[in-house]
């Protein structure tokens, strides 16, 4: 009896120190393999808001008492669908935008000539920068293959990141049942009904969300192309389809957007450019203070105050993508957060 009291604490002690050792290696593990997860998790999120859709889709019949159209058929009718309207975009826009951009790149050394012009005379530069002096400065070429090779390999990385999270979605979709299931079993059968009814309110939510965000870039790439019209800010369908996409982008997207328009406009006239700046200001202002707490409000369900301390948290976190998570990484807490208190006092009420 002795023995075993005296063995009870040491292998008390062995236990506690086996499971902070194995605790050390899978935190260390998972923050080996970060960047994987994220892409898991991107994909995860993108897959649960495209799921609605992919059910709908499922049950569609081409006529009554046909079959119903299968879970991989109804995902690569979303895919499809997509492509065929982004072709559609393109083929209606490309002509016109091609054009712009074109011209845009052979006016492009008178434009830097004016905005050189404009430095000067507020004393910004002292001279005229050549592209015999930008070569005479640009790095030796040891570095300059070494920044080279980074940013290919930096464009590399993001396509290949981006098709990865295309199959990611893909599978998820494909499996989301089988998923839930597997995951619904780690919990008491009890409480798998309210389990289901959580991830159900989850998938609401973040779908949600991916369809504000698409509804903020047409709105942003609307307004911006119209303004710079009225402007007559040359190249507007251009540099109104830069500002669509980087309203995609949180945080710096809507700025990098800005700084091309602003640029164009300054060779029309240094006015011209000031009118643009602070046309995009209002409009900064406009959106982040407005639309995208109101938007993500009445689609997502979350607070204006949640949606903005969410995206200053994820982009302190994880930068760009971060702040592209934010808000329904916010939704999905709030769900579960909100889902948990009920159950509660679900539990509270019942021990009464």
């Amino acid at each position: 009896m002795l023995i075993g009291q005296q063995d009870s604490p040491r292998r008390l002690i062995g236990w506690t120190i086996w499971m902070i050792v194995l605790t050390g290696l899978l935190l260390w593990i998972l923050y080996q393999v970060r960047d994987i997860l994220l892409l898991i998790y991107v994909a995860a999120v993108f897959a649960i808001g495209c799921s609605p859709i992919v059910r709908l889709i499922e049950r569609f019949q081409m006529y009554r008492g046909a079959s119903r159209i299968s879970r991989p058929v109804a995902i690569l009718v979303l895919y499809l669908t997509l492509l065929a309207f982004l072709g559609l975009i393109a083929a209606i826009g490309l002509p016109p935008l091609i054009g712009q951009a074109t011209e845009l790149v052979q006016n492009a050394p008178a434009i830097a000539g004016k905005l050189q012009d404009v430095a000067i005379q507020y004393r910004v530069i002292d001279q005229r920068i050549t592209i015999q002096d930008i070569l005479q400065n640009a790095p030796a070429p040891g570095n300059a293959v070494e920044t080279i090779t980074t940013a290919v390999s930096g464009i590399v990385g993001g396509v290949v990141g981006f098709v990865t999270i295309l199959i990611l979605t893909f599978y998820f979709l494909l499996e989301a049942d089988t998923l839930v299931d597997a995951l619904l079993r780690f919990f008491p059968r009890a409480r798998r009904p309210w389990m289901g009814e959580m991830s159900r309110n989850i998938t609401i939510k973040v779908s949600a969300w991916l369809t504000g965000q698409l509804l903020l870039g047409a709105i942003i790439g609307t307004t911006a192309g119209f303004g710079l019209w009225l402007m007559g800010v040359p190249y507007a369908l251009v540099l109104a389809l830069i500002a669509a996409v980087g309203e995609l982008i949180p945080v710096v997207g809507p700025l990098l957007a800005a700084i091309p328009a602003i640029a164009v406009a300054f060779s029309v006239s240094p006015s011209t450019a000031l009118m643009v700046t602070v046309f995009f200001f209002i409009q900064q202002q406009i959106e982040n203070n407005v639309l995208v707490p109101k938007i993500m409000e009445k689609q997502v369900g979350v607070s204006a105050i949640t949606v903005m301390i969410a995206l200053m948290i994820g982009a302190s976190l994880q930068g760009i993508i971060g702040a592209l998570l934010a808000v329904p990484t916010a939704a999905i807490v709030q769900v579960v957060v909100q889902d948990l208190l009920q159950y509660a006092d679900d539990i509270a009420v019942t021990d009464v």
